[in-house]
């Protein structure tokens, strides 16, 4: 097993991982961290799961957590049977094939449901599980350009710009684990599981929120506003001293607080600034004179002063800047992990704090097939029977 798992608030559910690449396993991270019992399957003689740079980097580390591993080749008949005998006692499953592809292997829904009728099935795909695009390959950047996010995302006039993280992978898994968790709950009253899906698209149009609700709402296209904000300034970057700002100000009450706390009170007075909407039209001008006042102080001072103003203000950090930030270290989200090979490291935690079942970095991520043998002795499997199945390339 994956550590202790007793007290942990899903430690009663088994979890088939049958997913690769990110949307999938980042649903099914989060069940392994709260105690299920994951066990990711595994293709034989693919040691890479997807990912170009390889298994013992940390995105993969990172990723596949407090998680055993079996691996299974479900084209094969004694593959798919013990797929199919995993899934007799399972809880929940995990996929993110193509729509067509768990059909072709007779492992869908409706397969295991017949045997396990109070499995939650969960499906994550590009585009959905029907329709004129189900089939098509779907990745994280192509979902971006499709919800028009990247229509909205960059500085005006450079055109479309992906976000710098896999938003659309990494909602579309979280909006299957809470999916997941609807279902189970669900479960509890009717007795009966059901499949549950989502795609990267949809997730994605949700992300988008207030810019995806801008045009069937009111009509309106947004387009590109860089780091301002879309309807409110001053909110936006600054340069500093040695560095950059955010400043979140909105109305024109937080415009006259900012003008205070930084010394620029005869902004104030400046008639193309005189309104919310006059700020938003020459935002290109008061940037500029923003940044003039925000360079005559570092990115330290200004954070300080403008928060004591009781206006949201914050650096830009690069990636290694942020874990040195006292909240961050305060906040444990870096979780310290021990690898054999690769000695201390650290890995992403959770963002979610539970007053008396927290989370637990149990085991770390597990060598492909690590748990087979053990997988398929609780089956029921004798050595000689695992044995045949590891020389008929099966597991």
């Amino acid at each position: 097993m994956t550590g202790n798992r007793e007290g942990l608030p899903l430690a009663r559910f088994k979890v088939l991982d049958l997913s690769r690449v990110r949307a999938g396993p980042a649903c099914v991270r989060q069940l392994a961290d709260w105690g299920a019992d994951c066990i990711k399957i595994e293709i034989p003689d693919d040691k890479g799961d997807g990912f170009s740079d390889g298994r013992d980097k940390g995105d993969f580390q990172n990723l596949h957590r407090n998680k055993r591993s079996i691996k299974l080749d479900l084209k094969s008949p004694a593959g798919k049977k013990i797929f199919m005998q995993l899934a007799a006692t399972a809880d929940v499953i995990v996929e993110n094939y193509r729509p067509d592809v768990k059909t072709r292997l007779g492992i869908d829904y409706e397969a295991v449901s017949f045997i396990n009728p109070r499995i939650v099935y969960a499906s994550i795909s590009g585009f959905g599980q029907d329709g004129p695009y189900a089939n098509r390959p779907g990745v994280d950047q192509i979902a971006q350009g499709m919800s028009g996010l990247m229509s909205v995302t960059g500085e005006p006039g450079k055109g479309p710009m992906r976000a710098g993280a896999a938003v659309g992978d990494m909602s579309a898994g979280l909006f299957a684990t809470i999916g997941i968790m609807m279902a189970l709950l669900e479960r509890e009253t009717s007795g009966r599981g059901q499949w549950i899906h989502t795609s990267l698209l949809e997730s994605l149009i949700t992300v988008m929120d207030f810019q995806a609700a801008a045009w069937i709402f009111d009509g309106y296209v947004p387009g590109q506003a860089g780091n301002n904000h879309p309807k409110s300034m001053p909110t936006g970057a600054y340069e500093t001293k040695d560095g950059y700002v955010n400043i979140g100000a909105g109305g024109d009450a937080g415009w006259k607080r900012v003008c205070e706390a930084i010394g620029a009170t005869h902004l104030m007075s400046k008639p193309e600034y005189a309104t919310a909407e006059l700020r938003v039209k020459n935002r290109v001008q008061l940037n500029a004179d923003y940044d003039e006042v925000f360079r005559t102080k570092t990115t330290a001072e200004w954070v300080d002063l403008i928060n004591k103003a009781g206006i949201p203000c914050g650096p830009i950090y690069k990636i290694d800047q942020m874990w040195d930030d006292p909240q961050v270290k305060h906040l444990g989200i870096r979780q310290a992990m021990a690898h054999p090979e690769k000695g201390e490291r650290a890995i992403v935690g959770q963002p979610i704090h539970m007053s008396r079942t927290p989370w637990r970095m149990r085991s770390i991520t597990p060598d492909a097939g690590e748990h087979t043998d053990a997988i398929l002795r609780d089956l029921g499997y004798d050595e000689a029977a695992i044995q045949k199945l590891h020389a008929e390339k099966v597991v």
